[in-house]
């Protein structure tokens, strides 16, 4: 299958023609919006894309229709020769034109804690800003990839690289106009997501699953990198217009902030992306006194979404962006100013929940420790004295991020435990394999449960036809949720078996598993776990939000070397302190920190040394 899209960034579809393509020897079918046998509005939460392009197009990479071939090759060459014949209108591109043309998606979002005017007047300084944060390709090794196998009586299966299908059941059963029960979407594993197979994977299996139905044959598309970077959004640039009150000794006293976000020509996940920067702009600092408003503005890119952190890096950034503002203006150590505002268990956060536990400022005392701060800055500052035109710079970063979902309905998993007669077992959940080593923990909670070996287990894929209606794995919640899943349906089978282990304590875990089997005891369970979630009523325009289940913690000690002359910038050593609680695979979890941390993913990437305590 290959893409048809559009060229220019906004304007009327005036005509189309795939005759060129349909000419060539091995092509099929142009498959278009005209062939779609449902709906062609789709969405992750307000069904506002179109799958395919109807009678205009809203940004550069829109997909106008497909063309099916016997190779990929040759579908994509065909794809080059479909003539589509524009009339042209003014796009909106950036967020400033945006705002100029008051072209702006879903919430107004509102967040107030104390009284900043006040809180201005009484400090000894105030000063105003802007910061920009601009976009970023997820640049995952797999590109977006999907094979779809149409069967009888309108059955549909999906073989999708994708974080979410339940999505993409959902979407391929709107667009072809059929029950969810007659799609299934079947994911074995993904080259890396970080975000951006939650929503993108899903509208493009769409667009395959009706050029499976035209086509009556198995459609396959794997996008090139040219292609999935042009078809597929990023991390949305984010505009932040900031005032901040502080005092002499560097304290700070009010933050007012105008956030604005890039979120492309559809809503797709930025409204939710915008909400948890709104609730999380304090960062890791006590505000005493904080507004912020946020809109994302409609603008004719693609959609952006999700991706790792899902606005908090960006608030984080704007925030740090600040702090460093204050720390020039006060004439004081970047760190010193840190530390005099980190917040503290009992203080409140933006969103209106107190801190429980909070070893932020615990994590910062021991980075600077274990990195020897004061000697890497001594060292610094010795290789500045000597060199002209290389410089280099530390800064040592505290950070926090909230952890749960938004929306209060998607915290919730389940799973599937399947005992069979030979002592095997077949594990299923709904989170999906990315490389960040989800189904080696499920197996490893599914192994302390029942008591087996590990190798006794095996975990298949992520389908939905054996865990329906489940949520993304996105959030830093795949564990916790699939995890807890995990166990309380081992916990059913071992409840189960107890009275045969009480039996024949001398027994295996065959004999009590056939024991069972034979007095007609059954060996499979489904689990489901939702979390226990307190609402918070935190005046973000009223609506009442989920409090976070919890809090991960850390801090950064960076060291990097700059080239004045070129600009060439790297990373010559990272040390990194953080809590993320009691782990359950440490192997695991020190590489998720050292290459997943938002900190340095949306910074600088270059030569890291990490040297990381967890």
């Amino acid at each position: 299958m290959g893409l048809v899209v559009s060229t220019v960034a906004r304007a009327n579809i005036k005509s189309i023609d795939p005759s060129p393509a349909l000419a060539m020897d091995g092509v099929h079918h142009f498959v278009s919006v005209s062939d779609v046998p449902g709906c062609n509005l789709v969405g992750i939460i307000v069904a506002d894309e179109e799958v395919f392009a109807d009678g205009k197009v809203h940004c550069v990479g829109q997909v106008i229709g497909v063309v099916l071939a016997e190779t990929q090759q040759l579908a994509r060459q065909a794809a080059q020769l479909v003539h589509v014949d524009y009339e042209e209108l003014p796009p909106i591109i950036t967020i400033e034109q945006a705002l100029e043309a008051d072209s702006y998606l879903g919430t107004h979002w509102k967040l107030r804690k104390g009284d900043c005017e006040p809180a201005f007047a009484n400090s000894d300084f105030v000063k105003e800003g802007e910061i920009r944060v601009g976009g970023q390709e997820h640049f995952y090794l797999e590109t977006q990839a999907c094979l779809v196998v149409p069967g009888e009586e309108d059955e549909v299966t999906l073989y999708a690289s994708s974080q979410n299908p339940a999505l993409s059941q959902e979407m391929a059963a709107t667009i072809l106009g059929i029950p969810a029960n007659r799609v299934v979407c079947r994911v074995k594993r993904m080259g890396g997501g970080f975000g951006g197979k939650e929503s993108r994977n899903s509208v493009l299996s769409a667009a395959a699953a009706v050029a499976a139905k035209v086509s009556g044959r198995p459609v396959r598309f794997m996008l090139d990198r040219d292609e999935d970077m042009v078809v597929t959004g990023q991390r949305a640039p984010f505009l932040a217009r900031y005032k901040v009150g502080f005092n002499k000794d560097g304290k700070f006293t009010a933050l007012d902030v105008q956030l604005y976000c890039n979120a492309g020509w559809t809503a797709d996940l930025s409204n939710a992306v915008l909400s948890k920067a709104v609730r999380n702009i304090d960062h890791c600092y006590n505000w005493p006194n904080l507004h912020v408003t946020g809109r994302a503005c409609r603008t004719n890119l693609p959609s952006n979404t999700a991706f790792r952190g899902f606005g908090a890096p960006q608030a984080a950034l704007c925030v740090d962006a600040v702090v460093s503002d204050v720390a020039a203006w006060c004439g004081m150590p970047l760190e010193e100013v840190c530390e005099k505002n980190i917040g503290r268990t009992g203080d409140m956060t933006a969103g209106g929940q107190v801190l429980e536990n909070d070893n932020t400022l615990r994590c910062f005392h021991e980075v600077k420790e274990r990195a020897d701060f004061s000697a890497l800055k001594a060292t610094a500052t010795e290789f500045n004295k000597v060199n002209r035109w290389k410089k280099r710079g530390i800064s040592v970063m505290p950070t926090r991020f909230a952890v749960a979902f938004h929306p209060a309905h998607k915290n919730q998993a389940g799973a599937l435990v399947l005992v069979y007669l030979d002592g095997s077992v077949l594990l299923t959940h709904g989170g999906t394999e990315m490389g960040q080593g989800l189904h080696t923990k499920m197996v490893q909670v599914c192994s302390r449960e029942l008591a087996i070996p590990a190798s006794r287990i095996f975990l298949s894929e992520t389908s939905t036809n054996t865990v329906p209606n489940t949520s993304p794995t996105a959030a830093s919640m795949s564990t916790d949720l699939n995890g807890q899943a995990v166990k309380i349906a081992c916990e059913q089978i071992r409840e189960r078996l107890l009275p045969y282990r009480t039996k024949n304590p001398e027994g295996t875990w065959n004999d009590w598993v056939k024991s069972a089997y034979y007095d007609r005891v059954s060996l499979s369970a489904t689990g489901f776990f939702k979390a226990p979630l307190a609402m918070l009523s935190s005046k973000t325009a009223g609506v009442e939000l989920p409090a976070y289940m919890y809090f991960a913690y850390g801090a950064a000690c960076t060291v990097v070397e700059v080239d004045t002359l070129t600009g060439d910038t790297q990373v010559l050593r990272t040390d990194i302190v953080m809590d993320v609680g009691t782990s359950l695979n440490p192997a695991i979890d020190i590489g998720q920190v050292g290459c997943l941390n938002p900190a340095i993913d949306i910074g600088q990437v270059g030569c890291l040394n990490p040297a990381i305590d967890i």
